[in-house]
């Protein structure tokens, strides 16, 4: 049974930087690609980054875009998403997720296993 289980979440001034990590079990890690996604209080899950199931493509929002990278250690079965020059508007829950496919989308229909998600807050 797949199980994707994220952590690394917490409270954080603006400016400041998370790593956030997701493990998972029970699949073979590197045939899939992963994303990450977040909801904050009252609005739609949104697409956050993905990555290749070897980690050569990388996909980002704009609204992340050269302040959260991705990554993932095969040998290890887990995905990180670093996140840097933290804002407010970054607070909501993150989750990671398995792609159906080798390649990251950012499409929430390309993914069939969540995570539970993680709290991020972000003061000002």
């Amino acid at each position: 049974q797949v199980q994707l289980v994220e952590s690394g979440g917490g409270l954080v001034q603006a400016g400041g930087s998370l790593r956030l990590s997701c493990a998972a079990s029970g699949l073979t890690f590197s045939n899939y690609a992963m994303g990450w996604f977040r909801q904050a209080p009252g609005k739609e899950r949104e697409f956050v980054a993905s990555i290749g199931r070897l980690g050569g493509s990388t996909y980002y929002a704009d609204s992340v875009k050269g302040r959260f990278t991705t990554s993932r250690d095969n040998a290890k079965n887990t995905v990180y998403l670093q996140m840097n020059s933290l804002k407010p508007e970054d607070t909501a829950v993150y989750y990671c997720a398995k792609s159906k496919y080798i390649s990251g989308s950012y499409s929430s229909y390309a993914y069939d296993y969540w995570g539970q998600g993680t709290q991020v807050t972000v003061s000002s």
